[in-house]
């Protein structure tokens, strides 16, 4: 990573010290990366894989901190749970609640999805939406599922749509392609059948007389 970019997302401001302060060893290295990482992403990281050494070593020097402190730092638990509240708290994010989620893929439908039928382009529409209303994005499983049920509402939407401006006379045609049309046919094979037996039985009957 470039030096210009620890400095432009990974530099502590003069604002964000007071969360910091009074934490100490790792507690105060886990904080502040995790802090830097929600107001870059707006997430949290989901461990220590997803942290550049750079980063760690670049965010502990300005809290004063040994970089191997971080491996102490607990990614579960208690304490990761209040460090997280206090930071959503801090920079005005929430967490997606099932609501959200509702009202998140009816708006992808609507906006993106109706235009845009690939997944990975309607969920990057869909961070940045969250980013924009400020909600915490879920999980990966979670935004998988929103954003399918957004692509199968709005592929839904548009056949109804379609269907409904043809004329009754068009409908019928094509329900007669996909169906009536192959019951109409077995009829008339039935019928032809039927009639060269008759046939048969009124040549037997001539010769009999």
């Amino acid at each position: 990573m470039h030096i210009d970019e620890l400095v432009e997302h990974w530099t502590i401001l003069d604002e964000e010290r007071d969360l910091i302060a009074g934490k100490r060893g790792a507690t105060r290295l886990g904080f502040a990366i995790l802090l830097k990482f929600y107001t870059q992403y707006g997430r949290f990281p989901r461990g220590r894989s997803e942290l550049p050494d750079e980063v760690v070593e670049h965010v502990a020097k300005q809290v004063q901190v040994l970089t191997s402190e971080l491996g102490f730092y607990e990614w579960s638990g208690s304490t990761i749970e209040y460090h997280r509240n206090q930071i959503r708290t801090r920079l005005g994010f929430r967490i997606c609640t099932t609501a959200d989620a509702a009202k998140l893929t009816v708006w992808l439908a609507e906006n993106v999805a109706h235009a845009e039928r690939q997944p990975e382009r309607v969920r990057e529409e869909l961070l940045k939406h969250l980013r924009e209303e400020r909600i915490e994005p879920p999980t990966l499983g979670r935004t998988s599922r929103i954003v399918a049920s957004a692509l199968h509402s709005a592929e839904v939407t548009w056949s109804l749509r379609i269907a409904s401006r043809l004329s009754s006379e068009t409908t019928q045609r094509i329900y007669a392609l996909v169906g009536i049309g192959d019951e109409t046919d077995a009829a008339g094979e039935e019928s032809v059948a039927d009639h060269q037996v008759s046939g048969v039985d009124e040549h037997r009957n001539e010769k009999s007389r």
